[in-house]
């Protein structure tokens, strides 16, 4: 699969094949800034360098097999990873800009009580190149601005191959795209965050959601191994003050993490960090006991945050008629088709 090659690792390929050394740059070309599904159109490449490549490789780009319209304009993609696994991708258009929420992994390992996606469980990591066919093979690709690393999977357990899509995205041979275009959201894996600020300049985001550790951790059991104490230490020995953008999401969930109390010890964590909160509304999913808030309860939480010297805002809800947050769709298809294949045929 030649999507999700570094240029170096392209570099490797024409050497291995007895390319000429400018040709990586040609296939590079062809893949990120053409785009093209197939090395038959890469035209600038002699027949015999195609036919030779052709031997060992494929574009590797996947159309979605499935897709969800909201009447927002919200679109939910599904995109098959491998035999029987599936993940999804969400295209948020608003007004002149245009958002994909990109999955990293199939299923997840945190186990998040109020995420779909960790109860499938951990499935398999994508590579950078499935990760790019999210975007690669969407149909509104041309129109995007920004894209958030916020879909299935932890991004920061599967950091080499997040690391080399990020890579491709912004660097010149790639899309070269701006870092302030991206976004990787995570709940703080040390080693994996620690690479990520060092390696790559785009936007983080952690998902915080409480700043109580315990009442964290019963929300997600991890935090009894990645503390979001020592997450917050360490942001602090990095600069946040100049392009990059550090931000905190907080699902707010009714009678959990709601009270003014909960916003002073989030004022107390994050206080003298150059950073923002998004809150956001939590919609109900099948077999999680946790409710969502009010408008009213959202905008009296933001106001008394900023009030007191935290920049809040709150997201936008988009897509709730399709169930935008992911996990829905791909668990139901996953099902569907382990379904189809132990279901006895029919005699005649």
């Amino acid at each position: 699969m030649l999507l999700g090659l570094t240029l170096a690792d392209l570099q490797m390929v024409a050497r291995t094949l007895g390319m000429p050394a400018f040709a990586a740059k040609q296939i590079a070309s062809w893949l990120y800034d053409k785009k093209v599904n197939s090395i038959d159109e890469m035209s600038n490449l002699s027949l015999k360098h195609r036919e030779l490549l052709k031997e060992k490789y494929e574009v590797g780009a996947e159309p979605p097999v499935e897709a969800m319209r909201s009447v927002d304009g919200t679109v939910k993609y599904l995109y098959r990873v491998g035999e029987g696994h599936f993940v999804e991708a969400v295209y948020i258009p608003d007004e002149d800009r245009a958002t994909l929420c990109v999955s990293s992994q199939v299923g997840c390992k945190m186990n998040c009580r109020f995420c779909m996606t960790g109860k499938q469980g951990f499935k398999a990591q994508l590579t950078a190149g499935q990760i790019l066919n999210q975007i690669h093979s969407l149909p509104e690709r041309d129109r995007l601005t920004n894209v958030v690393m916020m879909g299935m999977g932890e991004p920061l357990d599967n950091v080499d191959e997040v690391l080399k899509a990020l890579q491709i995205m912004t660097a010149s041979y790639g899309y070269a795209w701006s870092p302030k275009r991206v976004t990787l959201s995570s709940v703080g894996l040390r080693k994996g965050l620690k690479r990520f600020i060092e390696e790559s300049d785009c936007h983080l985001a952690i998902s915080l959601h409480s700043p109580v550790p315990a009442q964290r951790a019963a929300l997600w059991p991890a935090e009894r191994a990645f503390s979001i104490r020592e997450v917050v230490e360490l942001l602090r020995g990095y600069d946040w003050s100049k392009q990059r953008r550090l931000s905190f999401e907080y699902i707010v969930f009714q009678g959990v993490n709601d009270s003014p109390a909960y916003a002073k010890e989030l004022l107390r964590l994050l206080r003298g960090l150059d950073c923002r909160v998004n809150l956001i509304r939590f919609h109900a999913i099948p077999g999680v006991d946790l409710q969502g808030v009010d408008m009213e309860a959202m905008t009296r939480l933001r106001d008394y945050l900023t009030q007191h010297g935290l920049f809040t805002t709150i997201r936008a809800s988009r897509g709730e008629d399709i169930f935008a947050a992911c996990g829905m769709l791909s668990t139901a298809k996953q099902e569907a088709e382990r379904a189809a294949s132990t279901a006895c045929p029919q005699a005649d």
